[in-house]
């Protein structure tokens, strides 16, 4: 338990306050979307970058994650393909929806 007017460094009110996460300080400006807890999804949103070269920076780190996990990988498998092939196929889908089902509803007329 801390002394007396000592203030702990998860409750610090500083923009860069320091998580405890496996037994190191983290700062939350670092942790992932995954680690923050809901109460402080507001203050780690507040750390983001969201200018446009920020938000371009973040779809590159995002793609080239993708692409080491599932694409480049040393004992390839059809796993990441068959995700990208799977999410062209729903794109797809979503895309056409509207004359599928015009089309559906015109069959017998």
């Amino acid at each position: 338990m801390p002394a007396t007017g000592t203030v702990l460094p998860e409750f610090s009110a500083s923009k860069s306050r320091l998580i405890k996460m496996a037994d190191r300080l983290v700062p939350l400006s670092e942790k992932r979307l995954m680690d923050v807890k809901l109460g402080e999804l507001p203050a780690w949103a507040a750390t983001r970058d969201f200018t446009p070269n920020g938000i371009l920076a973040a779809i590159r780190r995002g793609h080239d994650r993708f692409q080491n996990k599932y694409i480049n990988v040393r004992k390839g498998g059809i796993g990441g393909v068959a995700m990208i092939l799977a999410g062209y196929v729903i794109l797809s889908y979503v895309w056409e929806y509207d004359h599928i089902k015009h089309d559906r509803w015109r069959k017998y007329h």
